[in-house]
């Protein structure tokens, strides 16, 4: 409780920024106590609930490895791979936050249009990255880039949107030809030239996504033999980030 009352007597418009920094540094109790104190200061404001799913989807990417290099370069992992072993209490409540989010989120301003987008493309990445449910993921992340649409026709400089279509892009491009025409068929994306720009704007704009844009772009350059870009990427994680292992395990791999 004294710790829940230092974080509500500081600067509430910078407790996302602070409890993202502690997520991608690894620190999920620090970035839940974070959200949960903007939470409590802004109990309408979908953004609280939708970024501390956040913190737990991106826990069960840690605890399963899944953003380590091996995993997303190795194709029998990421795209045939069987379904992972999720934490049922952490998926309890990330599904909780999504709920609470959807609740929350107001389709007429800005933040609630964004944490829709978000709710989306969090659903989604753990339906295919950790349950590999490809069929109900693909719904999900063209809906995400549907919202997205519509949040950047009306606020085209929340760049952190550009991660939906850039993700829909990019992943969907590696499947094999015959599927990205199925894929197509159904009125998914595949570019993958389109998925890397949508990616380079967040890293290079974005706010809150913008490190998670950059571990992306390191896998997609690791997948093109591009190694030293990707070093030139995890390099500046690791330099912000020094308390995550990934990147500074990803670094020495690369070195």
């Amino acid at each position: 409780m004294f710790f829940l009352a230092l974080i509500l007597l500081s600067s509430s418009p910078d407790l996302l920024d602070q409890g993202y920094h502690e997520m991608y540094n690894l620190q999920f109790d620090a970035a839940h106590q974070t959200f949960h104190g903007f939470e409590a200061a802004h109990p309408d404001d979908p953004l609280g609930p939708v970024s501390d799913a956040a913190a737990y989807l991106f826990y069960e990417f840690d605890r399963l490895q899944i953003l380590r290099s091996d995993f997303f370069t190795s194709d029998s992992k990421f795209l045939d791979g069987k379904a992972l072993k999720p934490d049922p209490a952490v998926k309890q409540r990330f599904e909780a936050d999504l709920d609470k989010t959807k609740q929350l989120a107001k389709p007429d301003n800005e933040r609630g249009m964004f944490a829709t987008v978000l709710r989306l493309a969090l659903q989604a990445d753990y339906d295919a990255l950790i349950d590999k449910r490809y069929g109900q993921s693909l719904t999900e992340i063209k809906s995400a880039r549907n919202e997205a649409t519509k949040l950047l026709a009306k606020h085209p400089h929340c760049y952190d949107a550009y991660l939906a279509p850039g993700v829909e892009n990019y992943l969907l491009s590696q499947k094999s030809a015959p599927i990205r025409w199925l894929l197509s068929l159904t009125g998914a994306q595949t570019d993958k030239q389109k998925g890397i720009q949508d990616l380079k704007l967040v890293a290079e704009k974005g706010n809150y996504l913008k490190p998670y844009a950059k571990v992306l772009l390191a896998i997609a350059a690791l997948r093109d033999h591009d190694k030293n870009r990707a070093k030139q990427l995890v390099t500046e994680l690791a330099r912000q980030f020094p308390h995550n292992d990934l990147f500074q395990q990803e670094l020495k791999h690369l070195s």
